[in-house]
């Protein structure tokens, strides 16, 4: 599983010109599904989301994670698996299939609010979604639950 976190300090997801999800301070989470997945990824990756310090504390250094006054806007986006490795067109082969892909995604987005008692919001799976981000820092870290090196 692979996700790319942003703070932001507000987020938005449309829809056919529809609002489906918003969150003001937090994170705005890009999350693909991989074709070996399970669901001690989708565990690893909510822990790690929900842990990782890019918070300023009161010095203004990163060192707080994402506290329960902020949001998160889970958004499916299976490209992050894509690669440019054999030319300049994208191969997703690694990514997860449609119907397997959505449970995943399911998964963690149920699976989020038990850890978390902030806003959480989500994007359609498998919808053409239009999103808005107002970026703090910038700050944008990559997890992926496959290679943890990193």
């Amino acid at each position: 599983m692979r996700a790319l976190l942003r703070r932001v300090l507000s987020a938005s997801v449309s829809v056919d010109g529809r609002v489906v999800g918003a969150i003001e301070r937090g994170l705005l989470i890009y999350l693909a599904v991989g074709r070996e997945d399970n669901e001690e990824d989708a565990d690893w990756i909510i822990k790690k989301f929900l842990s990782v310090r890019v918070f300023e504390d009161h010095q203004g250094r990163m060192n707080n994670p994402i506290s329960n006054q902020d949001g998160i806007l889970l958004v499916s986006q299976f490209t992050l698996f894509g690669n440019v490795r054999k030319g300049n067109r994208p191969s997703f082969n690694d990514a997860a299939g449609g119907e397997f892909a959505e449970s995943m995604f399911k998964l963690v987005s149920a699976r989020v609010p038990e850890f978390f008692l902030g806003q959480v919001e989500v994007g359609v799976f498998g919808a053409d979604m239009k999103v808005m981000a107002n970026d703090d820092g910038p700050v944008t870290i990559w997890l992926d639950s496959k290679n943890k090196s990193y």
